[in-house]
């Protein structure tokens, strides 16, 4: 086995463990979700944290689901010989600490400061003169 086919192979593995644990965790709580359904008498401050605690448990569910998509995407483009590679800049990159990545750091860094220009601009209610230049 070449030293390629092993580094493909313990990434392919990775992202598959990574997936089984984020599956069992999503069925886990959505489980426990389910049951979670209390019949108790609460008082309006307990109603409110509760919901404030629905709405948090229901955007990590959110993040986790996006999260197994992008796990599903990284092993399709592994089998397709196209992992590892930077969607902007096309730079080969090293993408163990977070396997599923689709940008290097610098061009994910990029991306993030542009969203938070254009939020901000949103936010103003103006325009900018540079449209192209806070677009994603």
């Amino acid at each position: 086995m070449t030293k390629t086919t092993k580094r493909i192979a313990g990434l392919r593995q990775m992202l598959i463990d990574r997936r089984r644990e984020m599956q069992d965790d999503l069925k886990g709580r959505i489980r426990d979700g389910r049951s979670d359904r209390s019949h108790e008498v609460r008082d309006d401050l307990e109603v409110s944290d509760a919901d404030i605690q629905g709405d948090l448990d229901l955007a990590l569910l959110q993040m986790n689901a996006e999260t197994l998509v992008r796990i599903e995407q990284a092993l399709v483009r592994l089998d397709a010989g196209e992992y590892g590679s930077c969607f902007e800049c096309a730079v080969e990159r090293r993408l163990r600490a977070l396997p599923f990545a689709v940008r290097c750091l610098a061009c994910e860094e990029r991306r993030e400061q542009q969203g938070r220009a254009r939020r901000s601009a949103e936010r103003r209610g103006g325009f900018t003169l540079f449209p192209d230049s806070v677009s994603s």
